[in-house]
């Protein structure tokens, strides 16, 4: 497989070439790294949001937008198929690198995490990235500075003017685009916390409904949960067939019932107190190649509906 990197480079390249007409804003740091306001204060779009998430993706995934409805309201759906869910989905888009650098705090996903390749997902898929130059999207308040992306450079072994750092708001544009499209990431992820083996996992393809952006990041947070655990639409094709299949789909709806903003202020906003299994896509269909094909989870629009606001 080429470099996650290399592929994820060319669309970092785009966002500085279209900057103006994505509404993204370029930032070149002090040490020569490269920041991309993607929804921290600018603030791109729809075609900004799908930018970023074929970022996160590596470019290993085809992602779109559809238009179809909430609760009987119109909204713009995400998209995202890919031929390649394990390194796409686990091994570049799922936010695992918590950012916490002299008071800096931040999630960042995309496929630098591939060059430091020491979450679990690595192992499993057997790949870590070797490549001169690094892309870690940023899932913050505020733009990174030179330090972030020192720090970044050193955990990636790149020099720090190869860093690029596309950031945004999770209350932006940009930032509910992106939340929609993970939908087919907690699906799989889901499975490989189950023990199914992610290499096994051949196709994917997910949708989500984007929420409304929010006026602060803990409804932001509560939204874009709610957009894929209670709206989110997945299909995978598998290689072989397990119990775990049949466990995919989000159970929040039977164990709480409750918008996230809700569920988490009930938790203190301490996410281990949450019960794992809500977080999956609500609705679930998974074939297993020449075997039987498994359906669950419903889309719970009466929630959303609460969530987004919708009266």
């Amino acid at each position: 497989m080429e470099s996650l990197n290399r592929m994820a480079i060319e669309l970092a390249d785009e966002a500085l070439e279209f900057a103006d007409e994505l509404a993204v804003v370029p930032q070149e740091l002090s040490n020569g790294a490269t920041a991309i306001d993607f929804g921290v204060e600018a603030d791109g779009g729809i075609e900004a949001g799908l930018l970023l998430t074929e970022l996160q993706t590596a470019g290993l995934a085809t992602v779109q937008t559809r238009m179809d409805t909430v609760a009987g309201a119109p909204f713009p759906h995400v998209e995202v198929s890919t031929d390649q869910p394990g390194l796409s989905l686990l091994g570049s888009q799922k936010a695992g690198w918590e950012l916490s650098h002299k008071g800096f705090e931040a999630l960042g996903s995309g496929p630098a995490r591939a060059l430091v390749a020491e979450e679990t997902e690595f192992q499993a898929l057997d790949y870590a990235d070797a490549f001169d130059l690094a892309v870690l999207s940023i899932e913050t308040e505020t733009m990174p500075r030179a330090g972030i992306a020192a720090h970044v450079a050193d955990r990636t072994d790149v020099a720090p003017e190869a860093v690029y750092l596309p950031a945004y708001r999770t209350g932006s544009v940009a930032g509910s685009v992106s939340g929609a499209g993970r939908a087919a990431e907690l699906a799989v992820f889901r499975l490989f916390e189950l023990g199914y083996d992610p290499t096994d996992v051949l196709t994917a393809s997910g949708s989500a409904p984007v929420p409304p952006v929010a006026g602060n990041e803990e409804t932001a947070m509560g939204r874009v949960n709610d957009s894929v655990v209670y709206g989110g639409q997945v299909h995978l094709t598998v290689r072989e067939d397990d119990d775990a299949l049949e466990n995919v789909a989000s159970t929040a709806a039977v164990t709480y019932g409750d918008p996230f903003r809700e569920i988490y202020e009930h938790v203190d906003w301490d996410l281990s107190d949450i019960d794992p299994a809500v977080f999956g896509p609500a609705q679930v269909t998974i074939d297993v190649r020449g075997g039987p094909t498994y359906k669950a989870g419903d889309v719970h629009e009466t929630i959303l509906a609460d969530s987004f606001g919708l009266e």
